[in-house]
């Protein structure tokens, strides 16, 4: 895991949290935002957990800087900002996910490994709000182009999951089903709904009532 945030305090914080004992590992920290690919090109982090405000580069440009690049690790923002243009700017650089500063650790915690295992986590605290930003500049038409009725009734019940921020294990233990069929069943909805990413699905999720934003990540 790579660390980056423009307080050594905030960074000593997150390495009392995010403890080796717990199953994590910091391999390295940064201190800014132009930092970034240089120590994920040394360190190979399995997940970014990235501020928002620096001073030089912000956390919005370095996500849109990794996405650029091969085999990039995903990135959780984490931010004390409660910003929907910024929470929803992190999304659209291509963020797997954001959690606020204030949140329990263990909020926290399970964030940082459900987006390291490939899936997306948003604070239920500000999700209503930020996917509505979100859906506005991300599919000014209105989202997906595909109707729920499109699906079937399993796949229905993965974009629920993926709403709910479960990785492809998690999917695939939830539903008796083996990970190779939830990223099937991935793909078709993607294709039939025209979404490009897990945020858009989430969105899309919310928006159809799929999901609610409180049971985000439960």
């Amino acid at each position: 895991m790579l660390l980056v945030d423009d307080q050594e305090l905030v960074r000593s914080g997150l390495r009392r949290i995010l403890r080796r004992k717990d199953g994590f590992h910091v391999v390295a920290e940064c201190a800014d935002g132009d930092e970034v690919p240089i120590a994920v090109a040394d360190h190979s982090p399995d997940v970014v957990v990235m501020d928002l405000r620096m001073k030089r580069v912000d956390g919005i440009e370095a996500t849109r800087a990794l996405q650029a690049r091969d085999q990039t690790p995903p990135v959780l923002v984490l931010t004390t900002f409660d910003d929907d243009e910024l929470l929803s700017g992190s999304l659209r650089a291509g963020a797997a996910g954001f959690v606020l500063k204030d949140s329990p650790a263990e909020n926290l915690m399970r964030a940082v490994r459900t987006v390291a295992e490939g899936g997306a986590c948003l604070d239920p605290a500000v999700t209503g709000r930020v996917l509505s930003t979100y859906r506005k500049a991300a599919f000014p038409s209105g989202g997906g182009t595909g109707t729920p009725d499109l699906l079937t009734a399993r796949e229905r019940d993965v974009l629920a999951l993926i709403g709910r921020g479960r990785t492809n294990a998690e999917i695939a233990t939830d539903l008796g089903i083996s990970e190779v069929t939830v990223k099937s069943h991935i793909g078709h909805i993607f294709v039939k709904l025209d979404l490009r990413d897990r945020a858009a699905a989430i969105v899309y999720a919310f928006d159809h009532a799929i999901v609610t934003p409180g049971s985000l990540g439960s």
